[in-house]
């Protein structure tokens, strides 16, 4: 019962420094996700990006569309002609308008490798919408690691601060115990080489949480201000459904990168029905009407009116073009295949990710509940080691040591809690359905 009572004690204390009381003005995980949204350049260049692939559609579309094109020009001309026979000159001198109109157009009727690439784009515009997801979820997992990664930063910091000064109290207590003659120079020695380690600590930890600043700057534009921590009433659960196949089997189909190299390997196999169609005719509806207009020409001098039309079927035919066609659909079979590697390749990472992700949560819960009893027992531990001290069968070093332990175990348990919450938005990533929805669950786990 004793125990059971100290456990929840240290526990108590131990989440109260890891798990902060809530804070007014803090930005919560949200907020920062919202603003990396505007300002994260990343996500602005595949937004860019999704945009300029829409344009594909129509740009193919229209070569299996009507062609017209018109032009016109107006010319004034002059023309001298002088005719010398002897015995006279004969000098012929006058001042024309030329004009003309024309229009022309053509309707593609058969043209296979226009309708292949209009499939073709069809088909990369579907595969946009998922690698702007893609780009969607990794700005999630960048924001939600960068965000952690400042709080655990900051744990660390204050972490080391709790452990100088109780490091101190133990060098001045044996500075005291050796001024009175109850100990050896040894033990002054050795809280001092501690002490100076955990200012070393400090400092490198102080540098660690500028630099987890800086890397969340990256992505939001600007410097954080104070971040909201995890509420205490937190507790790590299984992933739901409590199954490796199913988040395995999930993954290979859901899995955007997957998706992504599917359509790759589509839009390949297109391509190479589109260079074979290079051997195909094709046939075209034409037609054209022009005008010409003038008061007269060099050889005419009354003014004149010529009108042509004309409509009719254009059949090409491609008899041979130097092996160009057949190079082509070589090498758009080869890419074909290897679109059809990278495909099996996104599986296979696919799977690894899964099964990672999946291990990666179950195991961090396991491991809360493991740290969660090692705060204890290294509290107990240096408990005992103090109270040893007291009585004469501990040293300062000791003490020292379980108190190193203490705030190790506290270190390794905060950093179990992050890893937690980061591997299961990993775990959504891998089958494909992180979404802003998985943010606001953990983000209403914050301290309000």
């Amino acid at each position: 019962m004793r125990q059971a009572t100290l456990r929840t004690t240290v526990l108590t204390l131990t989440l109260a420094a890891l798990f902060a009381a809530p804070q007014l003005r803090a930005e919560d995980l949200l907020q920062i996700y919202r603003e990396a949204q505007q300002n994260d350049p990343t996500l602005a260049a595949a937004r860019a990006s999704w945009a300029a692939t829409q344009e594909l559609v129509p740009q193919a579309r229209s070569a299996l569309l009507p062609n017209v094109n018109g032009a016109a020009s107006a010319n004034l001309n002059n023309f001298s002609e002088t005719i010398r026979t002897d015995p006279q000159t004969d000098i012929s001198n006058r001042t024309f308008r030329l004009g003309s109109l024309s229009v022309s157009a053509a309707q593609p009727l058969y043209r296979v490798a226009n309708k292949v690439a209009y499939d073709q784009a069809k088909q990369q515009v579907a595969q946009a919408d998922y690698t702007l997801s893609s780009a969607q979820q990794d700005l999630i997992l960048r924001v939600a690691q960068a965000y952690f990664d400042v709080l655990l930063a900051e744990f660390n910091v204050e972490l080391a601060e709790s452990q100088k000064t109780a490091v101190s109290e133990q060098l001045a207590q044996a500075k005291r115990n050796f001024e009175v003659g109850v100990a050896t120079i040894t033990d002054t020695n050795e809280a001092q080489a501690k002490y100076d380690s955990i200012v070393a600590q400090e400092i490198t930890a102080r540098n660690d949480l500028d630099n987890r600043r800086t890397a969340l700057r990256a992505i939001i534009g600007r410097m954080p201000q104070s971040l909201k921590r995890v509420g205490r009433g937190f507790e790590p659960a299984d992933p739901t459904p409590n199954s490796l196949d199913y988040w395995v089997d999930k993954a290979l189909v859901e899995n955007l990168a997957v998706k992504i190299a599917a359509y790759n390997y589509d839009i390949a196999t297109l391509e190479v029905d589109r260079q074979r169609a290079g051997h195909l005719p094709t046939i075209d509806l034409v037609g054209s009407y022009s005008l010409q207009a003038g008061n007269g020409a060099t050889n005419i001098s009354a003014g004149f009116d010529l009108h042509q039309a004309q409509i009719g079927v254009q059949l090409n035919v491609p008899i041979y073009q130097g092996g160009f066609v057949d190079s082509k659909v070589r090498q758009a079979i080869s890419l074909q295949d290897n679109a059809r590697q990278n495909l099996e390749v996104a599986r296979r990472v696919a799977l690894f990710n899964a099964q990672t992700g999946y291990s990666g949560v179950t195991s961090a819960v396991a491991s809360v509940k493991a740290f969660e009893q090692a705060v204890v027992s290294a509290q107990v531990a240096y408990d005992s080691n103090r109270l040893g001290q007291e009585v004469g069968v501990r040293t300062t070093l000791d003490v020292l040591n379980t108190q190193q332990n203490v705030f190790q175990a506290r270190r390794d348990l905060a950093q179990s809690y992050f890893n937690y919450l980061v591997g299961v938005l990993r775990l959504k990533a891998a089958i494909g359905t992180l979404s802003e929805q998985d943010l606001e669950e953990i983000n209403r786990r914050l301290a309000g």
